[in-house]
């Protein structure tokens, strides 16, 4: 089924300048995870951290570490919140 929209009484231009907005590729983000486990390494390479680093602010507490088995991960969200500004 075809759809048909008239427009009547502006000039080419306008309806262009009019339309322009809406063909404009909409930037679509995908969000993240709230629990998006990520490993040492994922965490080190995000914060421009070395391990040694990470460690230090998992030992006092900035970061929290989660063990699973005998790996040591991060939750994505705690990570992002732990650097986020206090003013934001």
């Amino acid at each position: 089924m075809d759809t048909q929209i008239l427009f009547n009484g502006g000039t080419i231009q306008q309806l262009a300048e009019a339309l322009a907005p809406l063909l404009q590729p909409q930037k679509v983000e995908q969000p993240q995870p709230v629990n998006d486990l990520m490993t040492r390494d994922e965490v080190c390479k995000m914060l421009s951290f070395n391990k040694t680093s990470l460690w230090k602010h998992t030992k006092s507490g900035k970061l929290k570490s989660y063990g699973i088995g005998n790996r040591v991960l991060y939750k994505r969200s705690e990570v992002l919140d732990a650097v986020k500004p206090i003013n934001s």
